[in-house]
């Protein structure tokens, strides 16, 4: 497979495979082949069913669609580094959803039946991919109470808190989805863009926030942790 050496150097940076060991690497990389998706393309789950995809580049959205009213919410948001479809992997069931493609994608892709094998051979990696199964499901849970028990504004600031840049939470910037249309953000709160962008909007008068050009800018962290007591500023360096 070309251009191996940036693909180890995304894997060894991704929660699922930071700890593997080289040589483990070294067995698994090969194997893989790559492929492209080009951004917006939507595939169903059910058309790549039987393969295990791993992100190179890119940002992936796992959506569930409701057929009738066309109301949608994202299950996940993959970035470089995340791998789907986990349930296939695990159960030998696709997710019930769409995969759509955020940005240009460049992923690895092997058969499902091959990665089990592997797994098989290097039940190691298992020390690996149970923690990475419990941030998704952890993500999971979180989105499934926001959804139950909390209003627009609540689940929208989440969202934020959420995507602070953990390499520097100070400073306020947002990770992942700092460029996304206000329509995607809706999605991933299981909103409709036009009250998104009002929640927004209304941030912006009372100067929490500055939008530009897709951007959301965090003025005021306090404030917008006001309508939030799941987090806490980390104490000053």
């Amino acid at each position: 497979m070309k251009n191996l050496s940036a693909a180890r150097g995304v894997l060894q940076g991704s929660g699922l495979f930071r700890q593997v060991d080289n040589a483990l690497l070294d067995d698994l990389l090969p194997r893989f082949h790559r492929e492209t998706w080009a951004r917006k393309r939507s595939v169903p789950a059910e058309a790549v069913k039987e393969r295990f995809h791993v992100i190179v580049s890119g940002r992936l959205q796992v959506l569930q669609i409701n057929e009738e009213t066309g109301r949608m919410v994202t299950i996940f948001l993959h970035a470089p580094g995340d791998a789907f479809d986990l349930l296939q992997l695990l159960t030998g069931q696709p997710c019930e959803g769409v995969f759509e493609a955020r940005d240009d994608l460049d992923l690895l892709t092997l058969p499902v039946s091959e990665v089990r094998a592997w797994i098989s051979r290097h039940p190691e990696f298992n020390r690996n991919l149970f923690p990475y199964l419990g941030e998704q499901i952890r993500g999971l849970a979180q989105l499934a109470g926001d959804l139950a028990l909390h209003d627009t504004e609540t689940r929208l600031a989440h969202l934020i808190m959420r995507n602070l840049d953990d390499q520097d939470p100070q400073r306020y910037d947002l990770k992942l989805i700092n460029d996304l249309s206000h329509e995607v953000l809706a999605e991933m709160i299981g909103s409709v863009r036009a009250v998104v962008n009002r929640q927004l909007q209304h941030w912006r008068k009372q100067g929490i926030i500055s939008l530009d050009h897709g951007h959301i800018h965090i003025k005021k962290l306090d404030a917008l942790l006001s309508r939030t007591r799941q987090y806490k500023l980390p104490p000053p360096a």
